[in-house]
């Protein structure tokens, strides 16, 4: 651990090392006023990763000027800040029995159910109960394209977002689907229910999306900057206060749905990182956001030939619509029954 400050001596900006210490110091400057301690060490030190430089604050391995800070600490703009690098095991994906729902699969892909609650695959904070360590116990090999962490991974729902998820299970079959997914062959539909009513029955938004300057955790869709996306919405029902869509985006932005349908003033139900509240009066609460990944239509990384998998509702997710058609008093309400 650090046992003392290092002088930051150099031109404001810089970043040294002390052979003797083997420390980095980076000193603050103004135009940094207002960062994260974690997105400043990032910025400086592209080298590591955030994780690793989050798991180095909170082990005391980073100071700013002669004490120890939080990731969160907000740079003022003047601070000179040591860091004391460590060598950290390299990670490495393992197996878990757990709990596995196969929708298809063949020599080339497994495509799955994902539960709500369920992370993708390892990240900070989050080593055990992911779908890579359950997809790992249940198939002895995948692809290892996107590394020790991710294999067989080609595209990503979020935790709360439950429904159909494809797997590469070789090298192979992993480019071919990236390549769809890049060049947008691969068809994804979603079911969400949002708060408000829309304007059209159908329609769509094209907004690129970006990191939030200030909220850190969310993406934004308010600046005309940032990556393209693309996304249409079709209204299946319609209920007092509430829309059930029907979606489908062409391209695969972190959480652009979400964003997006934010951006228009209806924020997905339960999703309160984008503006939904956790309560509302009259309804029960539900304990995720209404989100489904419902049906995934892809071409044989082999055959070529055209695969199509759709995933029901969530159980939660299709009783909450269930209540909703029994309080609706609508006499349009445009029901489905899907």
């Amino acid at each position: 651990m650090l046992g003392a400050a290092v002088f930051c001596l150099w031109r404001v900006g810089e970043v040294s090392t002390s052979l003797e210490y083997g420390i980095v110091t980076v000193q603050a400057e103004q135009s940094d006023r207002g960062k994260r301690l974690d997105s400043l060490l990032h910025e400086r030190l592209p080298e590591y990763s955030r994780a690793r430089l989050q798991s180095w604050i909170k082990e005391g391995r980073v100071l700013v000027g002669a004490g120890a800070a939080k990731v969160s600490y907000l740079i003022r703009g003047d601070e000179c800040i040591s860091v004391e690098p460590a060598d950290l095991p390299p990670l490495k994906a393992e197996a878990e029995d757990l709990p596995l729902h196969v929708l298809y699969e063949d020599a080339d892909v497994v495509v799955v159910d994902k539960p709500a609650g369920m992370v993708v695959h390892a990240g900070a904070g989050n080593h055990q109960g992911t779908l890579v360590n359950a997809l790992l116990h249940h198939f002895e090999s995948l692809s290892s394209v996107g590394g020790d962490l991710r294999p067989g991974i080609v595209h990503r729902l979020d935790r709360d977002t439950s429904g159909v998820l494809v797997v590469a299970r070789t090298d192979q079959a992993h480019r071919a689907l990236a390549e769809q997914f890049q060049t947008r062959e691969v068809e994804k539909v979603y079911l969400a229910l949002v708060h408000g009513q829309m304007e059209t029955i159908e329609g769509h938004i094209s907004r690129p999306i970006s990191r939030d300057p200030v909220r850190r955790t969310r993406m934004t869709a308010r600046f005309d900057t940032g990556r393209s996306a693309y996304t249409e919405f079709k209204v299946l029902e319609r209920f007092e206060f509430f829309n059930y869509l029907e979606v489908r985006i062409g391209t695969g932005r972190t959480h652009q749905i979400r964003v997006h349908l934010a951006f228009l003033k209806h924020p997905v139900v339960g999703d309160s990182l984008y503006g939904a509240p956790r309560v509302i009066p009259g309804y029960t609460e539900l304990h995720r956001f209404f989100l489904h990944a419902q049906r995934l239509r892809f071409r044989s990384p082999s055959t070529d030939e055209w695969i199509t998998v759709e995933s029901q509702l969530a159980p939660e997710l299709q009783e909450y619509l269930t209540l909703l058609r029994q309080k609706s008093t609508l006499p349009n309400s445009l029901q489905t029954n899907r």
